[in-house]
C-alpha cells in the first residue's frame, strides 16, 4: 500500500533555499537537485522504511536518505510519510530537531 506524501512547510523551504543558494551559480544544476530532492521523496511512498535511522533522534519512525550532499529527514506513520527537513550533510542537525514533535 502507497503512503501519502506531506511536506512540512518547512521543509520546502529547505529546498528553495537550497535551490536559491546553487542558482547563483547554475540555474541548471539548482533545478536538477531540486527535481531530485522531490523524486527521492516521491519514492518514500513506495519504500518508506528503506531510509536509516536518524541517528541524532534514534527513533524508528524518523529516517533519512541522502540525495547528493543533503540529508532528508522523514517520519513514517501508518499511511503518511512526512518531510521534515532538507539539511546539508555538512550542517549540525541541532536547529533542525525542532521540528520534531515533542514526544522527542
Amino acid at each position: 500500500m502507497a503512503h501519502e506524501l506531506v511536506w512540512s512547510p518547512e521543509a520546502l523551504e529547505d529546498v528553495e533555499h537550497i535551490a536559491t543558494y546553487i542558482a547563483r551559480d547554475s540555474d541548471w544544476y539548482a533545478q536538477a537537485v531540486a527535481r531530485r530532492v522531490v523524486d527521492a521523496a516521491e519514492s518514500l511512498t513506495q519504500l518508506p522504511s528503506r531510509g536509516r535511522v536518524v541517528p541524532e533522534v534514534q527513533r524508528e519512525e524518523f529516517r533519512e536518505i541522502f540525495v547528493y550532499s543533503y540529508r532528508l529527514i522523514y517520519r513514517v506513520e501508518a499511511a503518511q510519510v512526512t518531510i521534515i527537513a532538507v539539511v546539508h550533510g555538512h550542517r549540525l542537525l541541532g536547529p533542525f530537531l525542532a521540528r520534531l514533535p515533542d514526544e522527542i
